[in-house]
């Protein structure tokens, strides 16, 4: 019969030396906010959806405590460039015109969301912007700012809606870098 390999207790031993010690670098990053506990990076992906605006309540209300980082992120989802029957001039043109108007509804939508932190005594969030496949941008933002937890809320779309548009949820939820939360109708 073959013997089940030693466990690692080099790991455990280090994990146990970082809780027991307030001056132990945490290799995620997080701080010290006193006692045991650490804070948390906490990315929230909003949109214009009621969902996602549910999503950020929740996580005001249940998940973000004092001393925690709070990330509020849009993505911007950006049309791939073609040319047009107008030519090369008309579809450039076009799509300046989209990204300046995805910006300026972006910046609105920001701007809600840190009035929604505002009313929940959550003060300065930062605030994020990505542009590209939402799916791609959320967790591409999720891992270079080391994320402890993303939340965001879900459509709520049945099996073959989400087989035919796909769900940046579940995306998220099998791609992202760290445990992803989403808030359901």
């Amino acid at each position: 019969m073959a013997e089940a390999p030693p466990v690692k207790k080099k790991s455990v031993k280090i994990a146990a030396a970082a809780i027991a010690s307030d001056e132990a670098a945490d290799p995620s990053g997080a701080v010290n906010v006193g006692g045991d506990r650490k804070a948390k990076k906490v990315i929230v992906a909003i949109d214009e959806s009621q969902e996602s605006i549910r999503a950020l309540r929740y996580a005001l209300d249940t998940v973000v405590q004092p001393g925690d980082g709070l990330v509020l992120l849009h993505s911007q989802f950006m049309p791939h460039s073609y040319v047009g029957p107008g030519g090369p001039g008309t579809t450039l043109r076009l799509v300046l015109a989209f990204s300046i108007e995805n910006e300026n509804s972006s910046k609105v939508l920001l701007d809600k969301a840190k009035r929604i932190c505002g009313d929940a005594n959550v003060h300065h969030p930062e605030l994020l912007m990505a542009t590209g496949d939402p799916r791609d941008s959320i967790c591409d933002a999720v891992e270079k700012i080391h994320a402890d937890l993303l939340v965001m809320g879900s459509r709520g779309h049945g099996a073959i809606k989400r087989t035919f548009l796909g769900s940046v949820s579940d995306y998220c939820t099998h791609n992202a870098k760290c445990p992803v939360l989403i808030v359901r109708k």
